[in-house]
């Protein structure tokens, strides 16, 4: 499973306030997951969210040595989230660029007498004590269903409830985010309300043009297509890679990758949605490589 390799187009369309209110359990409607390596990946309302459990006693010493890639400072375990039951450590931090804001949360939980849990939450532009509250507890309690973990093996996608068959020659990037070797990938976020769907976008969009080393934009528009049923109007950017070098132009050879970003109804909630594919892969008739067809109609 090619899940964790680092490659540019999941750095271009892969990005990171809400409240699910007192029925936490109401986010298990948009919540879609994957499990790889001993490590949970959640994505839900444009969080990305992992979580991992670990036998050890829980000390600030067993914390920092076991999740060194979190680069832990002793000053950082200092906080502990009173609502939360069990003995706990987190802290936020945020980094800002050009009126982005990300936000990375972490909480180190005791969860049994000798087990950790960690979890981490990644935002741009949204920040909610409530909800990685809320989401700590549905994990710690086991309210995760099975059946909202996508299998390793890419057969088919679960859309906002819609499942659609993609084939098998498609690989899982991230949660929610699907690559096919010359036929497209598409990443998208299931959300409670159209204005989060469309604010999720618009940071992509600003997160897209900051990518400056890594390609720079030749055209930008607005473009009318079916999506879910419905005649919607979406943003269409094409980046140019000429002379960029890196491991994902080599590969696929291409010189411009065109993004569509979507906002708009599915059939259950709302979603956010950034597709794209490159110049020479396999593109239609409908001037849509197979991937992308299955979503959207260009009109």
């Amino acid at each position: 499973m090619n899940y964790l390799r680092p490659l540019l187009i999941i750095a271009i369309l892969f990005v990171y306030s809400f409240s699910i209110g007192q029925n936490g359990d109401k986010v298990l409607d948009r919540l879609q997951a994957i499990s790889n390596y001993s490590i949970d990946f959640f994505n839900v309302d444009g969080f990305e969210i992992t979580s991992q459990t670990i036998e050890n006693s829980f000390t600030k010493k067993n914390i920092r040595k076991k999740f060194k890639r979190y680069r832990i400072k002793e000053t950082d375990l200092t906080l502990s989230d009173s609502l939360i039951k069990s003995e706990n450590f987190y802290f936020v931090k945020n980094d800002t660029t050009e009126g982005l804001i990300q936000y990375s949360s972490y909480y180190f939980i005791k969860t049994n007498e000798n087990e950790i849990t960690a979890f981490t939450f990644a935002s741009i532009n949204k920040y909610s004590k409530e909800f990685e509250r809320n989401f700590v507890s549905l994990v710690i309690n086991k309210k995760i269903p099975k059946n909202l973990y996508a299998s390793q093996i890419v057969d088919s996608i679960n859309f906002d409830g819609r499942k659609i068959h993609i084939g098998s020659s498609c690989n899982w990037m991230g949660v929610n985010n699907v690559q096919c070797p010359y036929y497209g990938q598409m990443d998208w976020s299931v959300h409670e309300n159209l204005k989060d769907a469309k604010q999720t976008i618009n940071n992509r969009l600003k997160l897209l043009k900051l990518q400056n080393n890594k390609g720079k934009i030749v055209s930008e528009e607005f473009v009318d297509v079916i999506f879910e049923g419905s005649n919607i109007k979406v943003k269409k950017a094409v980046f140019d890679f000429t002379g960029v070098t890196s491991v994902l132009v080599g590969m696929t050879g291409g010189k411009t990758l065109t993004i569509y970003l979507i906002a708009g109804a599915g059939s259950k909630n709302f979603i956010s949605c950034v597709m794209s594919f490159w110049n020479n892969d396999a593109i239609n008739p409908s001037g849509l490589p197979p991937l992308l067809e299955k979503i959207i109609t260009l009109k």
